[in-house]
């Protein structure tokens, strides 16, 4: 059973979504997507999400659920990322080995094809300067990157079905038939996983897939649809365990499940968060100080306009065997 837990709306002065949240140096920074009223068209593949730049914001105080959110402006504009032509969508960025911030972005190029730029900041706060060039070989959507303390290395989760193409792919490649799903009882479409490379601006190895399974260990099927991963990739590790948390999409839950080691496989443990208020969901996990925090979205200050989401976030905790409680999504009852 889900339980009700008090949560924030974060930021309420602007729309905004898909937070990615890190501490760094001590200080908690939110990379969020920055919803806007676009008159793109309302479609399968999240035409209406024509997000054109993204701003940093940072928690003022210590604690997530009063503090204050400052809004430290523009850290990158779609019209500075040379080869981009739209939709900004969910980012990430972490601390590399040389103390700079790099932030990792899809973005549709000149073909109307999702890649991963690479921009790099002095500062958390940015701004960030994009590279030339996508990451070669990189396609589809929803970057997150975890930088391991096992190995000190970098790996970056990725990938989301409808909109963001990846059922376009095949081991890597462009099928020549364009999309296709395979059928029900057949495996899902999984997400991928791939090491960085030392200087942090491409691949150092091929992409590889996201085998989510259950308890019996065979893989979650295309046609379960309340387990099967669409995109929203996230990963946090606790007490030593890698949890790969995701999106169901339209099924509108996020889920988790639990592996050995970074690649995988992983499995199913169960619902993080209940749906909630909006079509879409998409969250990041981390701990602040001596508490979880869940940072996620709805569309409740829009009254449900889902191009028109705000940021919240609420606890997060743990039973004794390592299993997260399902938090309920929707606050009031006339959501």
């Amino acid at each position: 059973m889900a339980k009700k837990v008090e949560k924030r709306y974060l930021f309420p002065e602007d729309y905004m979504a898909d937070p990615s949240v890190h501490v760094f140096d001590g200080k908690l920074y939110i990379y969020p997507s920055h919803d806007w009223e676009s008159a793109a068209p309302d479609d399968d593949f999240g035409s209406e999400y024509d997000m054109k730049d993204y701003h940093v914001l940072s928690l003022e105080g210590k604690d997530p659920m009063t503090s204050p959110v400052k809004d430290n402006g523009v850290a990158l504009d779609i019209k500075d990322v040379p080869w981009a032509r739209r939709q900004l969508w969910d980012c990430d960025v972490v601390k590399g080995r040389d103390g700079r911030y790099y932030m990792y972005f899809p973005a549709k190029d000149k073909t109307d094809i999702f890649r991963c730029g690479v921009a790099i900041s002095d500062s958390p706060t940015g701004p960030f300067k994009a590279q030339p060039d996508p990451i070669r070989g990189s396609y589809s959507i929803d970057m997150a990157v975890l930088h391991d303390d096992a190995d000190d290395e970098y790996y970056m989760y990725f990938g989301g079905i409808w909109g963001g193409q990846l059922q376009r792919y095949e081991d890597n490649l462009a099928k020549d038939c364009g999309t296709s799903y395979p059928d029900d009882d057949q495996p899902a479409v999984p997400g991928r996983v791939v090491k960085l490379s030392k200087d942090m601006l491409q691949f150092a190895e091929d992409p590889k897939p996201v085998v989510i399974v259950d308890e019996e260990g065979k893989p979650i099927t295309v046609g379960d649809n309340e387990r099967r991963f669409f995109e929203a990739s996230w990963m946090h590790k606790y007490k030593g365990k890698y949890y790969f948390s995701y999106s169901t999409g339209d099924t509108h839950k996020l889920c988790y499940a639990i592996g050995d080691n970074p690649y995988g496989p992983f499995t199913y443990k169960g619902v993080i968060l209940t749906p909630v208020f909006g079509w879409t969901t998409h969250h990041s996990i981390v701990k602040y100080g001596r508490s979880w925090y869940l940072f996620h979205h709805d569309s409740g200050p829009s009254n449900g306009i889902n191009r028109l989401r705000s940021l919240k976030v609420c606890k997060l905790s743990y039973r004794q065997d390592g299993t997260i409680v399902t938090i309920e999504g929707l606050d009031k009852d006339k959501e």
